[in-house]
Order: C-alpha cells, then structure tokens, then sequence
C-alpha cells in the first residue's frame, strides 16, 4: 500500500522577512553615500571670452595687479602709477601695434580676486595679446627638492 503524508503540506507563500531586511540596509547605504557623491568644492569661476594662450619668450610688457586690484603698466612716464581699465587697454593697444609678437606677462598679487585677475588678461587680449603668461616666485630649494 502507499503512504501518504497528511500532515506535510507544501507551503506556496514566500518569505519575505529576510528580503525587508536587505532592502533596509540597502535604502540606509544609499541615504548615506548619495548626498557624499555629490558634493564637491563649489567655486564661483568668473566669465569671460578670453582663450587660451601659448607662452614664448620675448621681452615682455607687464601687467602688474596689486592687492586692491589696482593695474600698473610698465609703459609711460611713471609705471609705479596706478591706471584705469581704458588707460591700460589705450597702452597695450599701442604697444601692441608695433610689436604683435610681445609677450604680455601678468603680475599679480596672491590676495587679488582671480576676477580681477581674469579681467585684466581680458583686457589686454582685446588689446591684441595673443601671449599672456604669469609671472611667479621660484618655490625655495627645500620645497623643489621634495623635503
């Protein structure tokens, strides 16, 4: 004869408990890693229509930017100073006129807002700079060798 089991019956549910659990940590790792992916430095970069430039060496004519953002110009009868936007648009241009290959360098003080840096390189690339570098301090021979 042939046996049956009466008292074992198939169970047609799904456990659930186990699968709320994952998803628990799942939504907790998620809460806690999506705000860190998307935050970075925020910087307010300033506009303007300038390009890039190559650099080369020539002897330059140089822009000088001071704390207060003030612009000095090596040109003129007193470089030491200080002069307006058009004053220094006026002298590059002319500058510039006769010689297109002067390399236009820019000095600027470490406290000046890098607007007002980018304003004055824009200033002399409508001017008719096609070269504008930077000029910095060497870093001292401690720092250069890697100590």
């Amino acid at each position: 004869m042939a046996q049956t089991s009466r008292g074992r019956r198939l169970m047609g549910e799904i456990n659930v408990v186990p699968y709320i659990d994952v998803m628990l940590v799942l939504l907790i790792i998620f809460m806690i890693t999506a705000p860190l992916l998307t935050q970075g430095v925020k910087v307010d970069l300033p506009k303007a229509g300038a390009e890039p430039l190559e650099a080369q060496r020539l002897q330059p004519l140089v822009l000088s930017v001071d704390r207060q953002g003030r612009l000095y110009l090596n040109l003129g009868a007193n470089p030491q100073a200080p002069l307006d936007d058009e004053t220094v648009a006026a002298r590059a241009t002319a500058a510039l006129q006769r010689d297109p290959e002067i390399q236009v360098l820019v000095k600027a003080d470490t406290a000046v807002a890098y607007g007002r840096v980018v304003q004055a390189m824009v200033i002399l690339q409508r001017a008719g700079a096609r070269k504008v570098g930077f000029i910095t301090d060497a870093l001292p021979e401690r720092a250069r060798r890697g100590s």
